[in-house]
């Protein structure tokens, strides 16, 4: 059982035409063509709205055809474990590096032919594409937004939620230049990496995007350290009379104090800041 079988048996029990089911699913007609007649594989179910909309044009229980679309990527998946994906860069990778930054171009483009589909071309690519795939996952059911896009690439509404159906479904090893000219060229003004601490910023259209820069940071910080406030020190630190002249740092000292089995008092951290201030438990460094 696959998809393209359910879809076509419910069309031709109720009578209806497959432009009756794209106008239901508000996406082309070409696209359900191709979806029947096998030539697109069916988009994966927890990145897309169509099926929804299919089952209950098609007066399906809700949920059926992700079931059956998931069982039909398994089954692929299954036929095709083994084969490396092929890296499909060369063709989109103009496209990316058009939106360098032009004092950066020189040295990515140096680091992009040396080692091609790299560690930086993914990283930076994979990025791209995180932050443009989230726009369009949170803006699917935003007709206006859509209608933006479709303008700003030169297509139709229709057209266009077809594209982003199966641009949520693409991955780094598998992006086209037609989802490129699709959002990445509309969607991101420009990007900037610095190749020292690989701090990433990406620039969108603020036609499409409020609030349109993002940034990201790949460098080694270290972790905050997260402290539960012991019931005594709490009530240590609202005593005025006990924690009022404490400075930050003995405060800070204090919380990284730990205990096993025990719930010290207030007076014990009054007189453990005692101790901390006393120079004769101490030596000079």
């Amino acid at each position: 059982m696959d998809v393209s079988l359910v879809i076509r048996r419910r069309l031709e029990e109720f009578g209806l035409e497959q432009r009756d089911l794209a106008e239901a699913a508000q996406v082309t007609e070409s696209y359900i063509s191709q979806l029947l007649t096998g030539k697109r594989a069916p988009p994966a179910p927890n990145r897309t709205d169509i099926y929804d909309k299919m089952d209950k044009f098609l007066k399906l229980p809700s949920g059926e055809l992700a079931r059956v679309a998931d069982g039909q990527r398994k089954e692929q998946l299954k036929r095709e474990l083994g084969d490396e994906p092929a890296a499909l860069f060369r063709d989109v990778r103009e496209l990316i590096l058009r939106k360098c930054n032009p004092d950066t171009l020189r040295h990515v483009r140096a680091v992009f032919e040396k080692q091609p589909f790299g560690e930086l071309e993914r990283l930076v690519t994979q990025k791209l594409l995180d932050v443009v795939k989230g726009l369009a996952r949170q803006e699917l059911e935003n007709e206006t937004w859509l209608r933006t896009v479709a303008e700003l690439s030169g297509r139709t509404y229709e057209a266009t939620r077809v594209s982003v159906l199966e641009f949520l479904d693409t991955d780094i090893f598998n992006v086209s230049v037609e989802d490129c000219v699709s959002f990445l060229d509309p969607l991101i003004e420009s990007w900037d990496i610095d190749l020292a601490t690989f701090a990433l910023e990406i620039v969108l259209n603020d036609r499409l995007v409020p609030g349109n820069v993002k940034k990201f940071e790949f460098i080694e910080l270290e972790a905050e350290q997260h402290f539960v406030e012991e019931p005594g020190l709490k009530a240590f630190l609202q005593d005025p009379s006990l924690s009022g002249t404490a400075t930050p740092e003995e405060v800070a000292f204090l919380k990284r104090l730990k205990f096993k089995g025990k719930r010290p008092t207030p007076l014990y951290y009054y007189r453990e800041l005692q101790n901390l201030r006393d120079p004769l438990h101490f030596r000079s460094a």
